[in-house]
């Protein structure tokens, strides 16, 4: 069969070392992965304008056998275990990106009449600190997520060094539990932004994981219709414990949708880049979807326009994080 696969046309008991499987694409849900090496899980989580989710994993044991995880909130294994040293022998160049956008900072004017939403409205949304709701993967930074920022346009015109501020803001969101519900930073996690790369995330226009590449990247570009932006996440699977996290990109959706890093009362129709953000960290440190009613939550399954909202975590999302960390 040639082309892309579905998840029902490769069987979850098929060994990948009986056929020329590796690198091959298979689709779910209007998501993709490509079929990693032995040994390796591929985990795709899409933000949507609608609100409904889009994503799954992809397994290949150490044996090469496929399984898959359809859904979004998982059963979890323990958290602990230990980081590994990853060594990649043959990493993938991306072929570049052609979609871009202004590189000048001032490309939030449009919204310079009004004054900047503030942060901290975004915790008195209604249950932001009483609505305990959560979800995980089956995935953990051990160590430290060293991640880079990509060369390429960025969400909102930023400039590539007030998008790297804005992506560091956001996954600080997560490792330091930015709340305002009184809640101590009790989160293990950790980042390190390691600086800009000539390097691509690994997710190509149909929302699709592609061969990854040993960077981890924050970059933006076109992505299927309807997603605001994805995260693909690779793993090692650890028996009894959640899996290892190897790499994890972020790409923004600039082709469909417009951002902002400075959300105001006169804001239309823009995503707000910290926001955004947030919710995206969120995924790669292992927390998942959860859906309607839980709209106050920063994993919410939408991120409203013009809402800084999930900058600040609710109650929910610090417990799923502490039950990781």
């Amino acid at each position: 069969m040639e082309g892309d696969l579905t998840v029902y046309d490769l069987s979850p008991t098929l060994n990948i070392n009986s056929c020329d499987i590796v690198g091959r694409v298979v689709t779910y849900d209007s998501t993709g992965v490509s079929v990693p090496e032995s040994g390796t899980a591929v985990s795709v989580d899409a933000i949507t304008e609608d609100g409904t989710t889009h994503g799954f994993t992809l397994e290949v044991a150490a044996d090469g056998k496929v399984s898959y995880d359809l859904t979004e909130n998982n059963t979890d294994p323990t958290t602990a275990g230990s980081d590994r040293t990853d060594v990649l022998a043959n990493p993938t160049i991306t072929t570049p990106d052609q979609t871009q956008e202004s590189q000048t900072s001032d490309a939030d004017a449009t919204d310079a009449a009004g004054a900047e939403v503030a942060d901290a409205d975004a915790a008195t949304s209604a249950g932001a600190c009483s609505d305990g709701a959560y979800a995980t993967a089956d995935r953990k930074e051990y160590g430290t997520y060293e991640w880079y920022i990509g060369d390429g346009g960025m969400p909102g015109g930023l400039s590539q060094s007030d998008a790297k501020w804005a992506f560091w803001d956001a996954i600080d969101n997560i490792t330091e539990s930015y709340n305002n519900c009184g809640y101590t930073d009790q989160v293990g996690a950790a980042s390190n932004y390691r600086g800009p790369t000539s390097f691509e995330a690994d997710i190509n226009s149909s929302s699709q994981c592609t061969s990854r590449d040993g960077v981890s990247t924050w970059d933006a570009g076109n992505l299927a219709g309807g997603h605001v932006a994805v995260t693909c996440s690779w793993t090692w699977p650890m028996l009894g414990v959640k899996n290892d996290l190897r790499e994890a990109d972020v790409r923004y959706n600039t082709t469909d949708f417009d951002f902002t890093n400075s959300p105001t009362s006169s804001c239309s129709n823009k995503y707000d880049i910290r926001s955004v953000g947030t919710h995206e960290a969120g995924h790669l440190f292992g927390m998942g979807h959860v859906g309607s009613g839980h709209e106050n939550l920063t994993m919410y399954t939408n991120s409203f326009r013009c809402s800084t909202k999930a900058r600040t975590l609710g109650k929910g999302d610090i417990l799923g994080l502490r039950s990781i960390y």
